[in-house]
């Protein structure tokens, strides 16, 4: 009795292993991607750290047209070159935002190295924008909006 009790003790737990796969089988079968998790440096919840800027309304005001089209113009390749670099993942102006004027999030993970990054920036040299940056944890899958928006954008800003 013993010995038949053991057995079916155990053909059960083989059915219940066959119906109720292993927490990795699942996580396998519900489209996760280990090797595009590694590319964009994601961590177990497909999230990773980033630095978001807040640029805002600097002390600095331009009046010349030229000269403001210029700086512009430089603050717009900057975007472009950290862009390309794949230091910057998403960048853009608010519509109405006062004193916040546009915002960066950056694919590093401290507030040093987007500072570094921001000094680069014409317009934040100029004092036309002051930037304020907060770490920020975030979905990884962020890091291929460049490389969607490059199939998306029929005319470049640039120009």
């Amino acid at each position: 009795m013993r010995m038949l009790t053991l057995f079916a003790l155990s053909a059960l737990i083989g059915i219940a292993a066959c119906t109720h796969p292993k927490q990795e089988e699942t996580t396998s079968n519900n489209g996760y991607d280990s090797l595009l998790a590694q590319k964009l440096g994601a961590d177990d919840y497909g999230m990773k750290l980033y630095v978001f800027a807040t640029l805002k309304t600097g002390p600095t005001v331009i009046t010349d047209s030229a000269q403001r089209a210029a700086l512009m113009q430089g603050h717009l390749s900057n975007i472009n070159r950290l862009a390309n670099e794949g230091k910057l993942v998403i960048a853009g102006p608010y519509i109405n935002g006062g004193e916040n004027r546009g915002l960066f999030i950056f694919n590093v993970e401290t507030i040093e190295e987007a500072k570094t990054l921001t000094e680069t920036d014409p317009a934040v040299k100029a004092g036309v924008f002051r930037v304020e940056l907060t770490q920020w944890y975030g979905s990884a899958a962020l890091m291929e909006v460049n490389t969607l928006h490059a199939k998306l954008e029929r005319k470049s800003i640039l120009n």
